[in-house]
């Protein structure tokens, strides 16, 4: 008889990803501590009721934060590089008992305090997407894709934006640069896709496709499948994990999606949707309601989370969001290390704690599920396995990528957060001829050559 090996049964915490915030949780917040279900799944009236400043902010949570705390977010608010816009669902979200380490107000909120000196190579726009721009609102830097940016709103703003130099209202800090915001400019960029017969892998962003109304939706949707080289398409939105409900009371925008899904898939052509979890708690019992809505579709959706630290960056806390993202029907697809913008150097972490995460969430759930640790190389490299670094200079906080598909023969460099590193490397980084010449001994070390650097 063959000897039997079973597994001692599962212990009640493997099931954690399965607990799902449940009932009106939105209750706990003063300002809807009276709203009722429908209204709070109006997605009309998440918008209207969103947080942008200081005193909203304090109108909405009253007394459930102190008045330090709020004090230090109208600063945060002045000096922030993103104009501040955050949903009642988010807001809802925020354990307001401590507010300084939610990893949603993180994302949202900022607060002078934990502000951080950036370091002294980030720019606004790290990965030279204006570079790589052949007209207004277009970015072509893979040779196969490229990437339509049709507005500059989003449901919420992220603090993290890469595109900060663009998206949302100009900010007291930053004149953002205009994008593609007319059909008339969008023609434009359709006419560039159609000449160009490499292109076969077209997403949509911007901005966030949330924001397009149903109309544009099935415009772009229209425009794009009409190019016979056009294959594949992604539309790109935040919406899913700030304000999942506009998916079930906006149904002319879900079934404009779907209006494109379903052509394209006539016509042998792939159209999916990406969104952008990055915390286990943004998903509630409304997240799974909507994207069953999705689901039952045939909307295939991929998630694209960004590493941030006080966010995701422990081990435990992304292997939770993998394993609900696979709960609900979402396929844990990148997670970005954060890029080199100004004004959030306190939500970066090092490249050695991307690998290590990385390392222990793969084999947490079916390798489909299971996310790829990402390095959008700065300077226009695009995505490097965050692992597959040509020199790591771990002591001075330096990544070495190549891109050899994409730019050959040029070194691009990620730099690890200053306030990481030790205080006699922190004070190297001070000086201007030290910065170069760190930089420089570590692409020689990558055995790339210095004169074809790419810096952000």
């Amino acid at each position: 008889m063959p000897i039997m090996h079973k597994k001692p049964p599962a212990p009640p915490d493997a099931f954690e990803h399965t607990r799902l915030l449940q009932g009106e949780f939105w209750h706990r917040i003063p300002a809807y501590a009276q709203v009722d279900e429908a209204t709070f799944l109006d997605h009309l009236w998440q918008q209207k009721q969103s947080v942008k400043t200081a005193e909203e902010l304090l109108s909405t949570i009253g007394s459930v934060a102190s008045q330090e705390f709020i004090e230090d977010a109208r600063r945060g608010f002045e000096l922030a590089p993103m104009a501040v816009r955050v949903s009642p669902y988010a807001i809802s979200l925020i354990d307001w008992n401590d507010p300084y380490n939610d990893p949603i107000r993180t994302q949202f909120i900022p607060v002078a305090s934990k502000l951080l000196s950036d370091h002294p190579r980030l720019t606004l726009d790290s990965l030279h997407e204006q570079d790589d721009s052949p007209v207004p609102g277009l970015v072509h830097r893979y040779v196969d894709k490229a990437l339509f940016l049709p507005l500059n709103v989003c449901p919420v703003y992220c603090r993290f934006c890469t595109r900060s130099y663009a998206i949302g209202p100009d900010t007291e800090n930053v004149d953002k640069v205009s994008l593609a915001k007319t059909p008339a400019q969008w023609h434009d960029a359709f006419n560039y896709i159609a000449e160009r017969p490499e292109l076969e892998d077209i997403v949509i962003s911007g901005g966030d496709a949330y924001q397009l109304p149903p109309k544009n939706i099935e415009l772009i949707g229209n425009a794009l499948l009409d190019i016979p080289h056009v294959r594949r398409m992604r539309f790109a939105t935040k919406g899913p994990a700030i304000m999942p409900m506009k998916i079930l009371t906006h149904p002319q925008w879900v079934d404009a999606v779907t209006n494109i899904v379903d052509r394209g898939r006539k016509l042998g052509k792939e159209v999916v949707l990406h969104t952008h979890f990055n915390s286990p708690n943004e998903i509630t019992w409304i997240t799974e309601k909507a994207m069953r809505v999705l689901f039952e579709r045939g909307i295939f959706v991929r998630n694209q989370s960004v590493l941030i630290r006080g966010v995701n960056d422990d081990a435990h806390a992304m292997q939770l969001l993998v394993k609900r993202l696979g709960h609900i029907n979402v396929h844990a697809y990148y997670v970005y290390m954060h890029d080199l913008v100004k004004g959030v150097e306190e939500l970066r972490t090092t490249i050695q704690a991307a690998v290590d995460i990385e390392k222990f969430v793969r084999g947490s759930t079916a390798g489909f599920n299971t996310p790829t640790f990402v390095c959008d190389a700065p300077g226009g490299g695009g995505k490097r396995d965050v692992h597959s670094y040509d020199f790591y200079d771990r002591e001075n906080g330096i990544a070495v990528y190549s891109a050899p598909s994409v730019k050959p023969g040029k070194a691009f460099v990620y730099f690890d957060p200053i306030d990481k590193l030790s205080p006699e490397i922190q004070a190297r980084w001070v000086i201007p001829q030290m910065q170069e010449e760190m930089i420089r001994n570590a692409i020689r070390k990558a055995g790339l050559p210095t004169d074809e650097l790419v810096l952000a």
